[in-house]
């Protein structure tokens, strides 16, 4: 069996439960991973069922790969999944899919390949791009933008306390060595931030907002997010797992507005609003149980939420 096969993604028998899937029913995994998560879709997939999965990740791309040459009701895309819509009207889906999955953040595989640059207890390059083939590097852009972008990014994205004092750190470091090194990163961070949880290293808050940017994962997911609405036939399933309160607000405050009737227009304040709610939500949040955490740390903050196309 290989690492892809032995790698059990998060919350996963909840997200397929939550996907409510039919034998011949149409769906889309958007972050394929290592394809624990299609897998688990494909196992309650009968002979007519299909099965779409996107990844920007090259090696998640190369897996999936490797599952397609032998499953013909399963078709891999090396895409984003902000490209959804796109790619499911090229598949000749649109508006067919009966259940979208997202499994939003970093992937295991990621975080513990050194070379990705994504953990700060390894030593890497510092790249931590979702696809290192395209767009700037963590270190690339550390090593240009101000002290004042890069402590707002911190603060924002990271929530992190000391942003100022970090970016200052920074940018006093790269005068004269430019930080290119996971190791270099954390350890500037670590003299520049006071640590007040011995649970949490002072770097944690730093990498997750600094790797956030640079792959625009909020606007990657809000956008995709708006295509679900296009592509899900009604009854249609969304499933969206995330890890920070950042995506998770995102995700919460899409499903609550679209469950709503369209507000009136301000401007016309007696005229009946245009359309109906578009979104029902299904059950509450589910966190990973106790045994889940215990076997896997990771599953700790991971938070799942299920919603349904209306007619």
């Amino acid at each position: 069996m290989s690492a892809a096969e032995l790698h059990r993604p998060v919350l996963l028998q909840e997200a397929v439960e939550g996907l409510a899937v039919r034998a011949d029913g149409v769906y889309v995994d958007g972050t394929f991973g290592r394809g624990g998560h299609s897998r688990a879709i494909l196992a309650r997939l009968g002979g007519k069922g299909r099965l779409i999965a996107l990844d920007r990740d090259p090696q998640a791309y190369a897996a999936g790969q490797a599952l397609a040459a032998g499953e013909s009701r399963f078709t891999m895309y090396r895409a984003a999944f902000s490209m959804l819509e796109r790619i499911a009207t090229e598949a000749g889906v649109s508006g067919r899919v009966d259940g979208v999955l997202l499994d939003i953040g970093v992937s295991s595989a990621q975080l513990d390949d050194p070379g990705r640059g994504f953990s700060f207890t390894q030593a890497g390059p510092l790249d931590m791009r979702m696809d290192p083939e395209s767009g700037e590097s963590a270190a690339q852009w550390l090593n240009r933008a101000s002290e004042q972008d890069i402590a707002h990014v911190l603060f924002t994205l990271g929530e992190e306390r000391h942003a100022r004092r970090i970016a200052k750190a920074i940018v006093s470091e790269r005068i004269d060595n430019p930080i290119t090194s996971t190791l270099q990163l954390a350890e500037i961070v670590s003299h520049a931030a006071p640590r007040h949880d011995r649970f949490k290293h002072p770097a944690t808050r730093s990498f997750q907002a600094i790797r956030i940017y640079i792959n625009r994962e909020l606007e990657e997911l809000a956008s995709c997010l708006e295509q679900c609405l296009k592509v899900l036939a009604p009854a249609g399933r969304l499933v969206v797992i995330s890890f920070h309160s950042l995506e998770d607000r995102i995700v919460k405050r899409f499903i609550r507005d679209h469950c709503r009737t369209p507000a009136p227009d301000p401007r016309a304040p007696w005229l009946e609003p245009e359309g109906k709610p578009q979104l029902r939500a299904v059950g509450k949040a589910i966190q990973a149980s106790e045994d889940e955490v215990r076997d896997n740390p990771r599953s700790r903050s991971a938070i799942l939420r299920v919603a349904e196309r209306l007619t």
